[in-house]
């Protein structure tokens, strides 16, 4: 029996606090597989101001794949330098071809290693490792994926360690392998923050009881409602701030990945193609055009509800926008239950954020991956990791 439709044919969640009940997530057949990109040394080349190519080359591997399922649902988590995407058995062969594409496209015109590879989901649960999922309705037009059990994490570790590494890695494509990049985009300038700060979050509950983790973080969802109030306050993109770019600085990363390769001519239209599209937006949008095929007048507003600034994926990740002082009460919040054993967290903060986009109707289906500038989640993830072993040191 073919299970191509498992996460096509899941419940839909209407409630993101939905993700911390247990009940709602279901086990993923055992012959999927677990999907796992990261960018090698993802923390340096932020710290070298390429945060913007990082966040670009971690969505272009969804969209690599997205574009080889087609109409398939397949869930998957943006992660700010990499991805994690589950796949049904009939597009293994495929997605492989695509990710290694993507990888070496990464290293040719970014310089950047896109470490790429899989683990089939039977070889987890041999580890008595849970792989779940559970789909969360974001909008009309996105509907989240949300991952528990261990299993994600634990696949990621496999493909990151070097003893098993040979075992999963795809390893390097070899020259000519193409990848479809379809759809994503990377059009807005960086959108400065409504309240003052741009918060990047993670947190990973460790008291290694189900129960105790999924209240923990109930808790921190409550607890950061409580402080910022609603998710119209905290959530990270607002409408009136979203401007189109028309410099290359804004629009180079999309410009190099999507235009032939190291042919200066194919960059300089592919370029000069994007800036006509943004100034037509940009007339469509201020004078509140209504065509046959969408109504422009609320574009900025569809842009806002796709987002993804709130995810869990055995972690909780969220982008906030708030101020000094919330922040303030969040960090004295988080740091006491840290240093209580229930949990470990990587908080970064910056006065901006930056959306990639991923449109496959420009007024229908689409998702728009969030992260906080200056490095947003790989600088938080720094930070956890820090903690993590801070605490193994102390014990």
């Amino acid at each position: 029996m073919s299970t191509e439709y498992f996460y096509a044919d899941l419940p839909i969640l209407d409630n993101f606090l939905d993700v911390t009940d247990p009940t709602n997530f279901h086990a993923v057949p055992s012959d999927w597989y677990i999907v796992i990109t990261d960018i090698i040394g993802s923390t340096k080349a932020i710290e070298s101001g390429l945060y913007k190519d990082v966040n670009l080359l971690g969505a272009c591997s969804i969209a690599a794949v997205l574009n080889i399922a087609g109409n398939l649902e397949i869930p998957f988590v943006f992660g700010g330098d990499g991805a994690s995407i589950l796949i049904p058995p009939s597009l293994f062969a495929k997605t492989r071809q695509a990710l290694l594409g993507t990888s070496q496209r990464a290293r040719k015109e970014f310089n950047l290693d896109l470490r790429v590879g899989a683990v089939p989901v039977s070889d987890i649960i041999e580890t008595n490792h849970e792989v779940k999922v559970a789909k969360f309705k974001v909008s009309e037009q996105y509907y989240q994926a949300a991952f528990a059990g261990g299993g994600v994490n634990y696949a990621t570790e496999l493909i990151k360690n070097p003893e098993s590494a040979h075992l999963y890695s795809y390893g390097i494509a070899a020259d000519g392998v193409q990848a479809n990049f379809s759809g994503l985009e990377c059009r807005w300038q960086e959108i400065p923050t409504k309240n003052g700060e741009s918060v990047s979050l993670i947190v990973s509950a460790t008291t290694g009881n189900r129960e105790k983790d999924s209240n923990i973080y109930r808790a921190v969802i409550l607890l950061i409602k409580s402080i910022y109030g609603s998710e119209d306050y905290f959530k990270p993109i607002a409408k009136e701030h979203l401007k189109l770019a028309f410099s290359y600085k804004y629009l180079k990363s999309e410009t190099r990945l999507r235009a032939k390769s190291g042919s200066f001519l194919h960059k300089l239209l592919y370029f000069c193609k994007i800036w006509i599209e943004n100034l037509l937006g940009w007339f469509l949008m201020t004078f509140e055009v209504k065509l046959p095929d969408g109504d422009w007048k609320i574009y900025k507003k569809m842009v806002v509800a796709t987002t993804d600034y709130q995810k869990f994926d055995d972690t909780l990740r969220m982008i906030i926008d708030g101020n000094f002082v919330q922040t303030k009460k969040l960090t004295r919040f988080l740091e006491r239950s840290y240093q209580e054993g229930k949990l470990v967290y990587g908080l970064h903060t910056s006065d901006r954020t930056l959306i990639t986009c991923l449109i496959f109707e420009r007024h229908g289906r689409q998702v728009h991956f969030v992260d906080g500038a200056d490095g947003g989640y790989a600088a938080a993830a720094k930070e956890l990791k820090q903690r993590i072993k801070s605490k193994q040191v102390n014990y």
